[in-house]
């Protein structure tokens, strides 16, 4: 990534060394899963993109620009869980009951399936399995206006899950994000990721990815 600093919005982000455990235990446990749970992600890779293009013809995968560490932008990859050309429809983050939302998108979402094309993110270094969420930039920059100090989230590589996801909803105010993602940021460590992971995993499981689950004061805070 380099070592300099990245102007974001009107806060500067200084490169930061993170910490060296990982992206040696991101790929790890990438290759593992994927290994281990061969025919599961066969027919993920192979019946979503089915159904999706079933639904309306439009195309697999959705990209987006991101921030990613120290501000550098990337394009993030999903499948598409929303109607061909959604922000000519209307644009902001998604609610309940979004006509946008198609019907397969829906359940994508709720069980975090959407998310599987960031594997090839994961892969290029553009982000890891737990960290910050990567934002769209112009999401980003208008967060920037309410919380000046939104940028210091991006001084360690974003990830699928984060604390964000566990403690609150899908679109956490831009205060209350930053304060959970400076609190990863603090507390990084091998076992915290694994923690993370687990209730991610927990959450997607049971179709209540994205809805948070735990108290404001749950230990993760502690």
């Amino acid at each position: 990534m380099g070592d300099k600093a990245a102007a974001v919005g009107s806060v500067r982000v200084g490169a930061v060394r993170e910490p060296r455990y990982r992206r040696p235990f991101d790929l790890a446990l990438l290759v593992t899963a994927h290994i281990v749970l061969l025919p599961f992600w066969v027919l993920v890779w192979l019946l979503v993109p089915v159904a999706i293009w079933l639904e309306d013809r439009g195309p697999v995968f959705f990209r987006q620009k991101r921030y990613g560490l120290n501000g550098r932008v990337f394009h993030l990859l999903k499948f598409r869980s929303m109607v061909r050309d959604a922000d000519k429809i209307g644009a902001g983050w998604t609610a309940a009951g979004d006509p946008r939302v198609t019907r397969v998108g829906r359940l994508l979402r709720r069980t975090a399936l959407d998310e599987v094309p960031q594997v090839i993110n994961i892969l290029k270094g553009d982000m890891g399995l737990v960290g910050p969420r990567a934002l769209p930039v112009a999401m980003h920059d208008e967060a920037l206006k309410v919380e000046p100090r939104f940028a210091e989230r991006l001084g360690i590589r974003p990830g699928g899950a984060s604390l964000a996801l566990l403690y609150g909803p899908r679109h956490c105010s831009p205060r209350r994000r930053l304060r959970y993602d400076l609190l990863y940021i603090e507390k990084a460590s091998l076992w915290l990721d694994v923690r993370i992971l687990l209730m991610a995993t927990w959450l997607a499981l049971t179709g209540r990815w994205g809805t948070g689950f735990r108290s404001p004061q749950g230990s993760l805070e502690e």
